[in-house]
């Protein structure tokens, strides 16, 4: 019974009821071919209508050429429509500093997906099977991974499906041998110069001397992670949703993440990480870690600089996460003429009242620009200086507005930063001054103009 491939046929009915027409992506080996011929056999019965599609990579030279041969003449032998596509592997992994892999997989992939999206296919099919998911599993854990590397290979991911996941390379060893599918062998799978070849050659032999049924062993206990993994990101996501996200960035409360566990809190991070930085390469546990530690501390004097620009900060019990914005450069303010700065406008006026700083009258030209790293101001009232960063904290201004300040530079010194204050030494004599209008432009402000 294991030879006609239960599994298969179970996942097959559930996925495609009523059967469907299906992209076979085929190298010549073992494994690709037992697929294809099970497709054309037990699935032609059952609904099913299979092609073959075939990549050259060429990497082999007149080996690879005799494979793409192979699986051509054996389509064409039993009326299987094949499909052929070919790339330069190297020139990709050179140009995109891609491993040779990594570029094979690429091209390949970018083949599979046009030739199902032109020709119709419902699904690309491979031949991944328990062995493969083995493999993937031990390289992951050996390489460092939470349980998402634990699950090994999805058996379904988009419109790609692989339903002998379940299956032993043995098992299809068998299949092959007692139905008589022919295949070619990629030498380059007997070389141990690849990390997958030494598992393979060396170390699962060792497992099944211990217990012969390590690999499905290993293949049922990824498929347990997978489902328990999915129902942590669903705790995840939810927890996820009660951010606040704008395009200044994301917000949420951190007692949110500090009061579930943490299990479901370092998920939640992650994709609170993933939706401010759009992107998740390059996004890991030691990323997750320090932002939860920040949201566990409080500390609001403290900062996470993350990967994209991204800066991390908590600000009156909120966590945010948004991208360090880079202010303007300094721009000198002439009498009368309004002079836009970053979100404000600003105005340098005589003798005038509203909103926005009164400086003494003088005649050292007036500059604004972003605040100086550890620049300090003494504001009336105070004991001595302090610095800008501390005042901005009192005055509860939060992260993602602070950089953006307008300060005003009279001399080249620094004379009062926006909505802070003005430093004593520049504060108006008497009824005269020079007086900045300063107008913050809203989403409304904006609008309106």
């Amino acid at each position: 019974m294991a030879h006609e491939l239960v599994a298969a046929r179970a996942f097959l009915r559930r996925r495609f009821p009523a059967g469907g027409r299906v992209l076979c992506a085929v190298s010549g080996g073992l494994d690709s071919m037992c697929l294809l011929h099970f497709l054309d056999t037990w699935g032609r019965a059952n609904g099913f209508s299979a092609a073959a599609a075939h990549f050259n990579h060429r990497l082999r030279g007149e080996l690879a050429d005799r494979d793409q041969g192979f699986v051509e003449d054996w389509c064409a032998a039993r009326g299987i429509p094949c499909f052929t596509g070919t790339g330069d592997t190297r020139a990709l992994m050179e140009a995109a500093h891609l491993s040779l892999e990594e570029a094979a997989r690429k091209l390949r992939y970018a083949f599979l997906e046009e030739t199902a999206r032109r020709e119709g296919f419902a699904a690309i099919l491979t031949a991944h099977h328990a062995d493969d998911n083995a493999e993937t599993m031990l390289l992951n854990l050996i390489r460092g991974t939470g349980t998402a590397g634990l699950t090994g290979i999805p058996q379904v991911r988009g419109n790609i499906c692989r339903p002998f996941l379940r299956i032993s390379r043995e098992t299809l060893a068998d299949y092959a041998k007692q139905y008589e599918v022919p295949h070619v062998e990629d030498e380059t799978n007997q070389e141990d110069s690849a990390a997958r070849n030494i598992l393979r050659h060396h170390v699962f032999p060792i497992l099944r001397d211990i217990n012969p049924r390590a690999v499905e062993n290993m293949s049922f206990t990824a498929g347990v992670v997978a489902r328990e993994s999915a129902a942590l990101e669903e705790l995840a996501s939810a927890l996820a949703e009660q951010a606040v996200r704008t395009g200044g960035g994301v917000f949420i409360a951190c007692s949110t993440l500090l009061n579930v566990p943490l299990a479901v809190a370092e998920r939640a991070a992650l994709q609170l990480l993933r939706a401010a930085a759009g992107r998740e390469q390059d996004l890991g546990a030691a990323h997750v870690a320090a932002v939860l530690d920040l949201a566990e501390q409080g500390r609001e004097d403290a900062r996470v600089s993350l990967p994209y620009g991204l800066i991390a900060a908590v600000h009156s019990g909120v966590l945010t996460i948004c991208r360090a914005s880079r202010p303007p450069a300094a721009a000198v303010l002439e009498r009368d003429r309004p002079l836009r700065w970053g979100g404000y406008t600003l105005t340098l006026l005589e003798n005038r009242e509203g909103t926005g700083l009164a400086l003494r009258p003088g005649e050292e030209p007036v500059q604004t620009a972003a605040c100086e790293p550890g620049a300090r101001l003494h504001l009336p009232g105070t004991n001595g200086a302090r610095s800008v960063k501390r005042l901005c904290l009192d005055h509860r201004i939060p992260l993602e507005k602070r950089e953006g300040l307008p300060a005003i530079y009279v001399g080249g010194r620094l004379a009062a930063v926006w909505p802070l204050g003005v430093d004593e030494e520049f504060l108006p004599v008497g009824t005269a001054c020079r007086f900045i209008q300063i107008i913050e432009q809203t989403e409304e402000n904006n609008h309106e103009k």
